[in-house]
Parts: C-alpha cells; sequence; structure tokens
C-alpha cells in the first residue's frame, strides 16, 4: 500500500518469465538442450524453453518427436541422452519453442514381451498422458486422413487465463439439484437457435434456461478429450455411420474436447470451456464432470497404441498372467489405478481440473473398478478412494461414485466412503420405477428410498446427501420412455439389440410406443409427473436427466451413445409443446428449495425431538397414522414436520403427500394438524395444467380439511400452514 493506505497493484509478470534462465547443456541439430526437471510431468513452461517429463518404469529409451501444427511429418526427433534420465522419468529443457506452433509425442524402446505385458515399440508415437490440449480431433466429426502417423498430438497451453475472483461455488451438498447433461446434444438441435450449437459456447447461451428450471448444479457427461470416429459400425436401418457420441473412453484425461468449441479448431477449447465454468458459477450453478478412469480408449487386444499402452502397458493396465487385458470395465481394458504411479496420475488429473478450471466435482463411472486390488478382488481399504478423500486440494470438491463395475461388482450403499463419497443410488432408481408403475411387495422399501436410504447409508460418517436419488440417467429410458415402452428398440446401434440393460422396469401403459390415444398420453404425462414429485419429495441428492423435463424421447433406445442425430439432441421446441410437465418440473423445484424439512442433512428418525407434538417424519395410509406396508399395498403417504428444520430456516409448515400407484381411486384421511392450521393444496397431478400445481406458497386450503381423494396412478401433496 501507499502513504494514503491504496493498494497497488504489480504489474502482471508471466512466473516463468521471472525466473532466471538456465543456460543449455547439450546440442542436438539445431536445438539446444537441458537437463529437465522431473516434475511436474507432462510439457511446462520454463524461462525460454519448454521442459518435458515423462514416467516409463520399463523403457529403456525415449524420444521426443516434435511435429509444426498439424504437419503430417515429424520437425524434429530429438533423443533423451541418458543422463537426462532420473530414476524413471525422462526429462528434458528444449529452448526456443514456439509454444502455439508445437505439436508433441514420444516414441519409447524396451523389451517386447507379449506374455509379461511388455509391447514397446519404436514405430508408435505416444500420447504424453499428461498433455493439456490435444490437437487431431479438432472439429467434430471431421473426417480424419486415412493413414495418420500420430492421430492424437499434444499441445503446449498458449496462455494462462484471467479468472478474476471466480472460485469453487462451495454450495451445501444438501441444498444440489443436479441436471446431468450432454455438452453437444444440449444445444446442437436446430431449434437451440444458438450462435454456435453444439459447442461450450452454446450451452453458455442457455445458461438463463438453468436458471429458469431451477437446477443449481450440471453433471457433464465426459468432456476430456475422446474420438469421436472410433466407433466402427454403421446404423443397419440408414447406413449412416455410427460415432462415439458420448465420449466414455478418454484419449486425453487433462484436455477438454476439441470438439465441443466453437473455437476449437484455432486451438480455443481451453479458453471457451473456462469461459463456460466461469458463467455458470456467476448464475450460481456448480459444475461437476462425468470422469472415466476405469478404462481408456486404447481398449483392449488388438486396440489402438495412443497412450500408456506404448509408455508402460505393464504399470497403466492390469493384465491377465498370459499378458492380455482384464476386462472388469466391458470395454477392453481396465486402468490400473492401484498401482502407486497410476494413482498419482489420477490424482495429478483431478487437482489440475479442481484448480485450472475451477471444477466443483467429480462423478466416477463405473467407480467400483477404483477398488480392485490387483488381482481383481475388492479391497478393504482401497488407496485410491481413501487418496481422493483426504487429498487437501479436492477437500471441497463432490465425490460422486457409480458404484457398480461390468464385471459383476456391486456396492451401492457399501461403496468405501470415508465420510466423503456419494453414490447414484441404483436401488433408489430401481424401486422408484417398480412403486410408479404399481408393482407390489414396494412400498416397504420406498420407505427407505424417501428417507434418504438409511438401510444402506446409515453407518459410519454418512448422511443422507450420500444418496444421490434419480430415476432416470443418461444410461437407460428417458422419463417419457420409461411410460411408453416396455421393452428397448436397439437395432440401429448396430449390434442386433444386444446392448443395453434388458430389463427396464418401465411400462408402457397399454400401448408400445407413440400412440394417439389421449386416455394413454394423459396417464404417462400423470407417470412423468409422479416421478418428478417422489424424487423431490425425498431425502438426499435430486438428479434429473436433461430433457425430461420436457418429454425429450430416444424413441425407445435405452443406450443412445453411438448416435450423433437430431432425435438424440435436445428439441428446445418440446418446451413449448411440453409447457405443462416443464412448468411442473420447475414448480417441484421451487417447492424443494422453499422446504429445508426436504433437505435434512441428519437422518430422520420417526420421533419428536423438539416437543412439537409431532415425530419428524410419520406414515400413513388411507387411514392417518396407519400405514399399509403390506406385500400387496400399492399407496403411501407420510408427513413432514417442518418444526424440526426450523434451525435450517424452515418456516415450521407440515407436509403431507399421497402416491397411489393403484388402478382406482383412493380416499386418504388426512392427519390433524395442531390447531390455527389448514392444509392446502399444492399438487394433484391427476388435475389437467394449470390446477396440476400451485405457485410455492400460493396453495390453496382444501375445502374438506379431513380427506382428500386420490385418483388412481396419481399424487398429492399438500402444505400445512
Amino acid at each position: 500500500m501507499n502513504r494514503a493506505g491504496l493498494r497497488i497493484r504489480p504489474k502482471k509478470v508471466e512466473f516463468w518469465k521471472m525466473r532466471k534462465r538456465l543456460e543449455p547443456t547439450h546440442e542436438y541439430g539445431n536445438f539446444r538442450l537441458r537437463y529437465g526437471h522431473p516434475l511436474p510431468f507432462g510439457a511446462s513452461h520454463v524461462p525460454e524453453g519448454i521442459n518435458f517429463s515423462v514416467y516409463s518404469k520399463h523403457a529403456t529409451a525415449c524420444t521426443l518427436v516434435l511435429f509444426e501444427r498439424g504437419a503430417e511429418k515429424p520437425l524434429a526427433e530429438i533423443p533423451f541422452p541418458p543422463e537426462f534420465k532420473l530414476g524413471d522419468v525422462f526429462a528434458m529443457i528444449v529452448y526456443d519453442l514456439e509454444h502455439g506452433q508445437i505439436e508433441y509425442g514420444y516414441r519409447f524402446d524396451g523389451p517386447k514381451e507379449e506374455r509379461s505385458g511388455l509391447i514397446f515399440d519404436q514405430k508408435n508415437i505416444c500420447l504424453d498422458p499428461y498433455a493439456q490440449e490435444i490437437g487431431g480431433r479438432d472439429v467434430w466429426l471431421k473426417r480424419p486422413g486415412r493413414e495418420e502417423i500420430f492421430p492424437h498430438r499434444g499441445r503446449i497451453p498458449r496462455e494462462e487465463y484471467d479468472w478474476g475472483h471466480d472460485r469453487p461455488l462451495l454450495l451445501p451438498s444438501k441444498d444440489l439439484i443436479i441436471y446431468e447433461m450432454h455438452v453437444r446434444g444440449f444445444t446442437r438441435h436446430p431449434s437451440s437457435k444458438v450462435k454456435y450449437p453444439g459447442t461450450f459456447a452454446g450451452m453458455m447461451e442457455k445458461i438463463p434456461y438453468l436458471q429458469e428450471l431451477g437446477v443449481n448444479c450440471v453433471e457433464l457427461m465426459p468432456i476430456f478429450e475422446f474420438d469421436e470416429w472410433e466407433n466402427p459400425r454403421t446404423n443397419p436401418t440408414t447406413g449412416e455411420q455410427l460415432c462415439n457420441y458420448w465420449g466414455y473412453s478418454t484419449v486425453g484425461f487433462f484436455a477438454p474436447k476439441s470438439g465441443y468449441a466453437a473455437r476449437g479448431h484455432m486451438g480455443g477449447q481451453l479458453v471457451e470451456l473456462k469461459e463456460l465454468i466461469r458463467a455458470l458459477h456467476d448464475a450460481k450453478i456448480s459444475v461437476i464432470l462425468d470422469v472415466v478412469f476405469n478404462h481408456t480408449a486404447e481398449g483392449g487386444n488388438g486396440g489402438p497404441v495412443i497412450s500408456f499402452k506404448g509408455i508402460d502397458n505393464k504399470t497403466y493396465y492390469m493384465l491377465n498372467p498370459d499378458g492380455s487385458y482384464v476386462n472388469y470395465s466391458g470395454c477392453g481394458n481396465t486402468v490400473n489405478c492401484n498401482h502407486p504411479v497410476v494413482r498419482g496420475f489420477v490424482l495429478d488429473c483431478l487437482r489440475y481440473w479442481a484448480a485450472e478450471y475451477h471444477i466443483d466435482g467429480f462423478r466416477f463411472d463405473l467407480a467400483s473398478v477404483l477398488g480392485r486390488g490387483p488381482d481383481g478382488t475388492p479391497l478393504h481399504n482401497p488407496p485410491l478412494l481413501e487418496a481422493l478423500a483426504y487429498d487437501p486440494v479436492l477437500s471441497h470438491c463432490e465425490l460422486i461414485a457409480e458404484a457398480w463395475d461390468a464385471g459383476g461388482l456391486y456396492q451401492v450403499g457399501s461403496f468405501p466412503s470415508y465420510g466423503r463419497w456419494s453414490e447414484w443410488n441404483g436401488k433408489f432408481r430401481d424401486c422408484a420405477r417398480r412403486f410408479l408403475r404399481g408393482d407390489q411387495g414396494t412400498v416397504g422399501e420406498m420407505v427407505q428410498r424417501i428417507m434418504g436410504s438409511p438401510d444402506l447409508y446409515q453407518h459410519g460418517e454418512r448422511s443422507p446427501q450420500s444418496s444421490i436419488n434419480f430415476i432416470t440417467c443418461h444410461d437407460g429410458f428417458t422419463l417419457l420412455d420409461l411410460f411408453s415402452y416396455s421393452q428397448k428398440y436397439n437395432l440401429e446401434n448396430g449390434e442386433n439389440n444386444a446392448d443395453g440393460a434388458n430389463e427396464n422396469l418401465s411400462w408402457n401403459c397399454g400401448v408400445e410406443g407413440p400412440t394417439n390415444d389421449a386416455s394413454i398420453k394423459r396417464l404417462r404425462l400423470q407417470l412423468r409427473k409422479n416421478a418428478i414429485a417422489l424424487l423431490m419429495m425425498s431425502q438426499g441428492i435430486p438428479m434429473i436427466y436433461m430433457g425430461d423435463e420436457c418429454g425429450r424421447t430416444q424413441r425407445g433406445n435405452n443406450n443412445a451413445y453411438c448416435h450423433d442425430a437430431e432425435w438424440n439432441w435436445f428439441d428446445w421446441s418440446l418446451c413449448e409443446i411440453e409447457r405443462e410437465m416443464l412448468e411442473f418440473t420447475k414448480k417441484m423445484i421451487a417447492f424443494r428449495k422453499a422446504h429445508p424439512v426436504l433437505r435434512a442433512t441428519q437422518w430422520l428418525t420417526g420421533r419428536d425431538l423438539v416437543c412439537s407434538g409431532y415425530p419428524d417424519i410419520s406414515w400413513h395410509g388411507v387411514l392417518p397414522w396407519k400405514p399399509d406396508w403390506s406385500y400387496h399395498s400399492q399407496s403411501l403417504a407420510f408427513m413432514l414436520c417442518g418444526r424440526h428444520a426450523r434451525r435450517y430456516g424452515d418456516n415450521g409448515n407440515f407436509l403431507y403427500a399421497a402416491f397411489n400407484s393403484w388402478r382406482e381411486d383412493l380416499d386418504f384421511y388426512l392427519p390433524v394438524l395442531p390447531r390455527g392450521m389448514k392444509w392446502h393444496l399444492f399438487v394433484d397431478t391427476s388435475k389437467e395444467y394449470p390446477d396440476d400445481i400451485i405457485e410455492p406458497g400460493q396453495e390453496v386450503p382444501l375445502s374438506n380439511q379431513k380427506k382428500r381423494r386420490v385418483r388412481a396412478r396419481s399424487c398429492i401433496i399438500l402444505v400445512g400452514k
């Protein structure tokens, strides 16, 4: 500060320019070189040069391969002198490189003993696992060259990004309402009317929609660099080339998908993604990334050599005794996540995204793979999961596990949590689907799911927020399809309808697929509303899938991973066509936000702990205080006492919800409220728009305070105030 007390901002100088230059010690052709720094791994700036560092335990030699940007043939190949290797790390500084104009990779030499998992071959140019920018797929679905000697190329980012005062939002977990979405599919449809459809920039234009919907967290399906061209199949119906649309097949873990950026062809994907995240944070929307560490795009035996296979196959992958790949991922290979070096790689990656991109959390695809030991046995104390839970950089990030894998390991409720991990609650999904379609024997379990699944999570340091509640997600049917199809229709995937789950717990309401029958369409809409109401009235963290708020369909395809097609994009005209469903979803989200009693951080007990005269949660049937949890029951009612949540800002109102999944109407007699309070109607899904749901806070008093008829396959929500 100066004498007047004003803070003086120093002139910004890039840190690497402030450091004293180290003089070259070696030369190779026209290149001046120096001993490198083994850490950090990857390519990093040093004064007037670039430090290249790469690990390989089993390689005997390494060569840095440099390309001019976009060139077919290398500009130079520089062997690492033997003295440039420290331990198992090859490290070298190369001076006078133009940062934005250079692409790079590595050739490795070493033993070739396939039964031992050693498959070194100097003809392969390998992508740096730590590359922060990757070229080669700069424009979405631009056809690659037939013979690319190096299809995925590491690049060195040119500039820093000024975040200003932006930081991760640190929204309380209890308040999250997650919106799972596909970046390209969100705005690619012509009806989106954005300037750059299918991109980070396009998504930025739709932030007001997310705000209006009321969600405060987006979970982005994979945005790490992947190869959309890796799918060799064609659509047997149309003959069109299929692609890797979802991106669950990572090529580069530190690099954002350039094909998702309007400026990707100019190397602008890093800045564009950061601008999107900053804009979402300005809108008070946090960002969770769906990350895939269980396998890579290199596949199994016969798969391409892109990075790990050529660098140190034996370290990075789990192998059988004959050198073949263990396949707990269902995608050909399994990353050896509990090897100390690989564990360090995962930690470095997530720290990078948290620090450099201000990411608020991560959802781990097939996370049970991450807890398997070298022989595939589930570890009691998996070192990677423990390290992530206690990492100081990630300490405020949401950590969400898909708590199963393709090898048959199912850990919903038993995933090692260390008081930090939450889980996609597949048991909530399955029970809710069965209950909503009217299956018998579901009411007793639904009680547990509504309370946040204490039967699964009420142990250790876990809370209701351990449960990520969802009824639909990218895997499986959309919400509309859930009540429109009784079987899957995946023939267009080119796998003879063998892919995707066979048991979807769905119901077509009497007609398979689209129909003009008004009564069936009305029933399907009613069931969708019931689903959103059940989701928002349950303890835990709710998650909805992109487009379910306005009737998006995948035409019965429950595994639409390979279709970059108009029917698989978000059709924005549905916001008008399905206005009734959209408005219902908005108001249910607003209602959840308005009532802290729906977002308890401690387990509900069914007891009166605050002397209110009522338990925190009570269960009812058609008669108050007499729940019917028998096998044949298909209805359920519960009441929440808001006085138990006044310390969280609740106004002390009571909430009552009754769900009737039976095919006939039922009369529910209502619990008596404290003197001076009345029941007010918020939701009746049997009614047509706009009487199906009331603006939160403007609920209408019931004319009959003693009972309410709940129509067949509908639900009501009341507010006692």
